[in-house]
C-alpha cells in the first residue's frame, strides 16, 4: 500500500527542511515523476512501515505463544537451501 491511495487526503501535515534539503527532495520528485508532496509522503509512508515491521516485540494469544515454543522444541531438520545459503561468501566479503 503506497500513501497515494484511493481515498481522499483529508489529514494535513506540515514540516520545514533547510534549502539543500528542499532542493534535493525537489530533484527526486522530478526524477520519480511525482509531485513533491507523493513523493514525500511515499517516501515517509514506506519508512514507517519499515520501521513497524522491523519491530522486535510481537503480542500473541496463549495459544499463539504455545504453538511457537513446539516449534521451537522441536528437533532441528536438514534444509538444503540454506545450507546452501550459507556455504556461499558473502557479497560484501568480496572485496
Amino acid at each position: 500500500m503506497t500513501a497515494a491511495t484511493s481515498t481522499a487526503r483529508t489529514a494535513r501535515l506540515g514540516l520545514r527542511a533547510t534549502p539543500e534539503q528542499e532542493t534535493v527532495l525537489r530533484r527526486a520528485a522530478e526524477v520519480a515523476h511525482k509531485s513533491l508532496t507523493d513523493f514525500i509522503l511515499d517516501a515517509a509512508y514506506q519508512a514507517a512501515e519499515q520501521t513497524l515491521l522491523d519491530q522486535r516485540l510481537f503480542m500473541v494469544s496463549g495459544s499463539q505463544y504455545q504453538a511457537i515454543l513446539e516449534m521451537l522444541d522441536r528437533p532441528e531438520s536438514d534444509n538444503q537451501g540454506l545450507a546452501d545459503l550459507f556455504s556461499r561468501r558473502p557479497v560484501w566479503a568480496s572485496k
